[in-house]
């Protein structure tokens, strides 16, 4: 197995290939004067083999998402027998139905080339809908990392007895998820989201939170308006610590400084996108789920 960390997810790649204990495949990449991206594998050939490759597409997802393809088509070339594309951001995700009539199925489109460029099988991280993902003739397999995230919370004692919140009751799988590892209980924040504007709001209603520990769990953390509304509503109902965890910190702009002044102790997010909050690294899952026999 030839593990190829791609330019979005050098370190992962690395950890990845480190667990797996195997020597990663090195890309070198340059950029054009024009912007066009130059990809090369530090490799001859890939005859027989099988080949991960390893990117993450978080912003700019349309940049990466060009690399990710660039190299699942050189990989092919040099005649790798299956293509696996571990995507923990799977960029795209988000838009993975037609909302309004004549709107692009984005999430569609991006499958079918990656699939055209040869990629066989897909690995995610919580992905946005993972029962959409089933409908696509190519494997998707999507895992979840909160229970990763729960336990570096408990291993490194951050909290007492806290309880798991999820944003929104859809979301409250999350919840029980993080609770399984936490065993403090475990509730959802009421949000609602407008399908034409994409704005989230909050709805107040009643959270057992007052001198609790908290701890606010997502899949992605973007611009940090909704997470930094959750907690300081959690704080003003008389929270003790309050943290964020997410998946996926895409953290974009003053996203940090957003969540934390309005009361959180610290953001805690796993590799899957590399950030400056990425404390916990998905590379063990990722690991995990490439050995078993029918991954």
């Amino acid at each position: 197995m030839k593990i190829i960390p791609g330019p979005a997810s050098k370190q992962l790649g690395q950890n990845l290939a480190e667990y797996l204990n195997t020597k990663p495949t090195s890309v070198f990449l340059k950029p054009f004067p024009d912007g066009e991206t130059y990809i090369r594998f530090e490799a001859t050939t890939f005859k027989d083999e099988e080949v991960v490759i390893v990117q993450t597409t978080s912003p700019p997802q349309d940049q990466k998402l060009i690399q990710l393809m660039l190299m699942a088509d050189n990989a092919k070339d040099m005649e790798a027998y299956k293509i696996t594309a571990v995507i923990p951001y799977l960029a795209y995700g988000r838009q993975d139905k037609r909302f309004l009539p004549g709107e692009a199925f984005s999430l569609k489109t991006v499958v079918k080339i990656l699939q055209t460029c040869g990629v066989d099988k897909i690995i995610t991280i919580n992905a946005h809908s993972p029962t959409v993902l089933k409908n696509f003739s190519i494997p998707i397999i999507d895992l979840s990392a909160i229970p990763l995230l729960a336990e570096y919370f408990k291993i490194h004692k951050l909290t007492v007895n806290p309880l798991s919140l999820s944003m929104g009751k859809k979301a409250i799988p999350v919840a029980q998820e993080a609770d399984n590892i936490l065993h403090g209980g475990y509730d959802y924040v009421e949000s609602k989201r407008d399908v034409k504007t994409g704005n989230v709001t909050l709805e107040d209603k009643p959270l057992q939170v007052k001198n609790r520990d908290v701890i606010i769990f997502d899949d992605i953390i973007s611009s940090g308006g909704t997470m930094a509304k959750a907690v300081k509503m959690v704080k003003e109902k008389g929270a003790n610590k309050v943290y964020s965890a997410c998946v996926h910190p895409l953290l974009i702009g003053d996203s940090i400084i957003r969540i934390i002044e309005n009361g959180a102790e610290e953001i805690i997010g796993t590799d899957a996108v590399e950030s400056q909050v990425s404390k916990v690294s998905i590379a063990p899952l990722i690991g995990k789920t490439l050995t078993q026999r029918d991954a």
